[in-house]
């Protein structure tokens, strides 16, 4: 067996990227884009400089991590809060609440002048004064965080929310948000900053290679007086373009969370000011043409649709910018069209995953169920997955869809070529009408292919992370040519700095920042390539359950041929052919369906026009 043989045999496959955090940085751009257009060739990048935009992720990534878990922890609270029951049902409910979030390890809760503890205190001189300090804060109708708690080597914080309908009571609680440093370790390794996998179980092998009136609209009378526009968003024409300097300080006044310039205008997004609030500040500060509301222009049909998940709107930039609101108008997916996740496996009891989960497989160790020792997995599945609607946590791209897990990483978040080949062989033959690989390595494995080429010829899609480098070194599986290959994008469409690129790429979806599932009932937020993927993977599962009669080369077609042209113009090696745009594919494929339906007809009819001509 010649060296090359052997390396793509026994060639590991690592997770290929991961997640990131959100709130004020969800919306924000990228802090790794440093190019004003996004398109500078990131390989000219030095080392340095590419270690320091990594460990600017990896930190955005941690403190997005925390904030999600502080607020699911909040809204949690509040839920609890609007029951009116008697004391031992409450305790009741506050005893459930801890066991499905195990990060709430103590919380006190006076309702109607009744306190009711669950949990345990952990052992500290510091937290009982800081809890008291979150009860008095209550009390006075306050909200409250406090800063984060080292203590032997676990990370603590303390939250108070005030119940808004009796005043005085409220619920106080101490956090264990551990999860934030395992983010730091999990983004070290899937944006290659630390050796990964390390030496020991596998062995690291090189391979080459406006108005003043109220125009509030309190009901669907009122819609005939109203221009719409955006809450915190207005338009702005300077008489003069402000320099960088005045649009950071512009930026910087208004809290801003995106900026972006179309012809002589811009639009403002800010975190903290409303409309109003903007076009004064403007209008007293710069000197503009104009500053108006951002005003939504409507069609006379079904508005988006927007899901009333807890952290959806607040943490979930990714699904409206890629059209998915408008997408659920067309199609929310068919349970019969099931996804594959080649994965770390998943949390198979996470309440936001609850009855989106078919049996899968561990073929890690086998007789064993497929349960997540990483994270990895579960916030892949959870992009694709999480259930729509239930006014708990994130949303998924599908309402309806399944997804298998199947595990193939180990606990280290790798795997061999002979388990991942095993995995794409074993999802086929279960069903699966779309497996995604949110996974790679640069050992082109002809064992692997061959396992590709399998699937391929069974009618899978098949769907891949490009991976974390930053290098235009093809990664496998994504650039098998039976493989779609994708790429990440920031929330302000520019290419996130971490991706690989190169000629194979086919198209690019959201990959930072990302809020999705996470094990111990949670929700983290995670940067990569591997956040891009599910994105497209459950794409295609939308349009297989539109149109089942249509080919994987057909769902690929579609994808490609329905994205946002994205960077120079027409098919480029960052973006591939552009950034996937959810309603304008599904249309497509609603559109196939109907040609297809009409097509015996328009035989039919074209068969009787050419006999006429001979009658």
């Amino acid at each position: 067996m010649t060296r090359r043989k052997w390396v793509g045999w026994f060639a590991v496959l690592a997770a290929a990227a991961l997640l990131i955090p959100l709130t004020p940085w969800f919306n924000a751009p990228s802090p790794a884009n440093e190019a004003r257009n996004g398109n500078v060739e990131m390989r000219t990048m030095s080392v340095h400089r590419e270690r320091q935009l990594k460990l600017a992720t990896v930190k955005h990534d941690m403190d997005a991590t925390a904030v999600l878990c502080q607020a699911e922890c909040a809204k949690n609270f509040q839920k609890l809060m609007k029951h009116e029951a008697e004391t031992a049902t409450n305790e009741h409910h506050l005893e459930h609440m801890l066991k499905m979030h195990k990060q709430m390890l103590f919380v006190w809760w006076r309702h109607k002048g009744h306190s009711i503890t669950k949990g345990t205190l952990p052992s500290s001189p510091r937290l009982p004064a800081i809890l008291t300090e979150a009860k008095r804060q209550v009390a006075e109708g306050k909200a409250y965080t406090s800063s984060p708690l080292q203590l032997d080597g676990h990370r603590y914080m303390v939250i108070g929310e005030p119940d808004r309908e009796h005043k005085g009571d409220g619920i106080a609680g101490v956090l264990l948000q551990d999860i934030v440093t395992k983010i730091e370790g999990h983004q070290k390794r899937n944006l290659r900053l630390v050796p990964y996998p390390g030496e020991g179980k596998y062995k690291i092998e090189s391979v080459h290679p406006s108005s003043t009136t109220d125009i509030t609209v309190r009901s669907g009378e009122d819609n005939g007086n109203a221009s719409h526009y955006h809450m915190n968003e207005v338009a702005v024409r300077f008489r003069q373009q402000p320099s960088d300097s005045q649009l950071l300080q512009i930026k910087s006044d208004i809290t801003a969370l995106s900026m972006k310039k179309l012809g002589y205008t811009y639009v403002f997004r800010s975190e903290a000011m409303d409309a109003e609030a903007m076009m004064r500040y403007f209008q007293t500060s710069w000197n503009v043409v104009y500053a108006e509301p951002h005003y939504l222009y409507m069609t006379n049909a079904t508005p988006d649709i927007i899901p009333n998940d807890a952290l959806y709107s607040q943490y979930q930039w990714n699904l409206p910018v890629i059209e998915t609101e408008k997408g659920w108008g067309v199609s929310k997916g068919n349970n019969s069209v099931k996804i594959a996740v080649l994965d770390t496996g998943a949390q198979l009891d996470h309440p936001d995953l609850k009855g989106k989960l078919e049996e899968g497989t561990n073929l890690v160790i086998s007789d064993t169920p497929p349960d997540d020792d990483v994270g990895h997995g579960t916030h892949v599945t959870g992009i694709i997955a999480a259930a729509v609607n239930n006014g708990e946590g994130v949303a998924g791209m599908t309402w309806y869809n399944k997804v298998v897990p199947v595990k193939v990483l180990d606990s280290s978040g790798a795997g061999s070529t002979y388990t991942v080949a095993e995995g794409v062989i074993w999802a086929t033959d279960h069903g699966a009408k779309v497996i995604n690989m949110s996974l790679g390595n640069y050992a082109e494995a002809q064992f692997l292919h061959d396992a590709i080429k399998y699937a391929y010829d069974h009618d899978v899609v098949l769907i891949a992370a490009s991976g974390n480098d930053n290098t235009e070194r093809p990664g496998y599986p994504a650039a098998y040519p039976e493989v779609f290959a994708v790429a990440s994008t920031n929330s302000d469409g520019t290419r996130s700095t971490f991706s690989n690129y190169g000629d194979y790429i086919d198209v690019a979806a959201p990959g930072f920042s990302i809020a999705s599932t996470y094990p111990g009932s949670q929700y983290a937020a995670l940067s990569g390539t591997s956040m891009a993927s599910p994105h497209v993977s459950a794409l295609a599962g939308l349009i297989r359950s539109i149109n089942p009669e249509l080919t994987n080369v057909e769902v690929m077609d579609i994808m490609r041929k329905s994205a946002k042209d994205l960077g120079d113009k027409g098919k480029d090696k960052y973006f591939g052919y552009g950034q996937i745009d959810v309603v304008r594919a599904l249309q497509a494929a609603q559109q196939s369906k109907v040609s297809l339906q009409q097509f015996p007809q328009q035989v039919e009819r074209r068969l009787a026009q050419i006999a006429s001509k001979y009658e």
